[in-house]
């Protein structure tokens, strides 16, 4: 065989090695980005590179990230969830209705992750059992889930949770790292290993590709789902026990349009948001990327409404992105 062929063979083997796909990932480019905002935020601020403001800066994006890793394998499966800002309101509420009864840190948390599963149930029961679509689904229960909040509390607010409760939100394991990134980096991990690691996840991915394929090769499509949402619904309980502890009362407008940054979390992070495809690396790393965009224009004093316009926009360009690029190289092929 002559040396040239030999070349011809190579290029290909090099271009399709593991080092040359990690490069050219999304998650590389993502990557990237983060570095890139954490330079500008430097250059920017002064008050950046402060240990307390980055510790600070980790509450921009923690909460929402917890819901976002079980959002993630729900969206991957042909899913969605938008009652999770709800669930928190209304899990927050329960927490706040059982304190003026006199319950204690143990009894709050069950009832926050309990109202969280229950939540979570009543989605999937409409979803999986019934068949309706989950957007449809969880719009109305989005309404539902805060109007039952409205009603117990009005324009009123629960306070007087127990000191031991503010453990949750507003803890330090160590000098600056937060209670909360603990949980951030343990919940990451446990669905990092969910996902990529075990037959579920496989399932997971499979019911996103094609769910009647998988149906036909034995997975039960439908108590995966029902799962999903469980899933789902306990992280968003987690995330109520996390916000309320931090902020230290309940009002029924808690977590109001957290089921944007949380959805544009995701799909910042590379997950298809057709299903069948993305990463909980990428996820972790959209977090970072939000958390530094947030906290970099907080300190440049930028209305809240221009980061919200600006999370709108990015959700936006982030869909719009992969379809745009594949109509410019198909047109680029003809």
């Amino acid at each position: 065989m002559s040396d040239t062929a030999a070349q011809t063979r190579h290029i290909p083997d090099r271009l399709n090695s593991r080092a040359f796909r990690i490069l050219r990932s999304w998650e590389t480019l993502l990557l990237g980005v983060a570095i890139a905002i954490f330079v500008i935020n430097t250059f920017t601020s002064p008050y950046f590179l402060n240990a307390w403001n980055l510790s600070d800066a980790t509450f921009n994006f923690t909460e929402k990230a917890m819901i976002a890793f079980a959002m993630a394998l729900l969206i991957i499966s042909g899913e969605i969830d938008l009652s999770v800002a709800s669930i928190i309101a209304l899990a927050s509420t329960a927490m706040g209705l059982a304190v003026q009864y006199g319950a204690g840190t143990p009894e709050l948390v069950l009832i926050g992750l309990g109202v969280g599963l229950l939540c979570g149930a009543f989605n999937a029961v409409f979803v999986t059992i019934l068949g309706l679509p989950s957007i449809v689904v969880t719009i109305g229960t989005m309404s539902l889930f805060r109007g039952i909040s409205y009603i117990i509390l009005g324009d009123n607010a629960f306070r007087g949770y127990p000191d031991s409760f503010a453990w949750f939100g507003q803890g330090y394991l160590y000098w600056v790292f937060t209670v909360e990134m603990l949980f951030f980096v343990v919940i990451a991990i446990f669905y990092g290993v969910l996902l990529h690691k075990t037959n579920f996840g496989r399932a997971v991915y499979a019911i996103g590709n094609n769910p009647t394929a998988a149906l036909f090769s034995g997975i039960r499509v439908q108590r995966v789902k029902f799962i999903l949402f469980l899933l789902t619904g306990l992280m968003s309980g987690v995330a109520a026990i996390c916000l309320t502890s931090r902020l230290g009362s309940t009002r029924p407008s808690i977590a109001t349009g957290m089921e944007l940054e949380v959805v544009t979390m995701v799909v910042l992070g590379g997950i298809n948001i057709l299903g069948g495809s993305g990463s909980i690396p990428g996820v972790v790393i959209a977090a970072f990327v939000m958390g530094l965009v947030t906290f970099g224009l907080g300190l440049l004093n930028v209305p809240g409404i221009v980061m919200s316009i600006f999370i709108g926009l990015l959700l936006i360009g982030v869909i719009a992105l992969p379809r745009l690029w594949s109509m410019f190289t198909a047109r680029r092929a003809s």
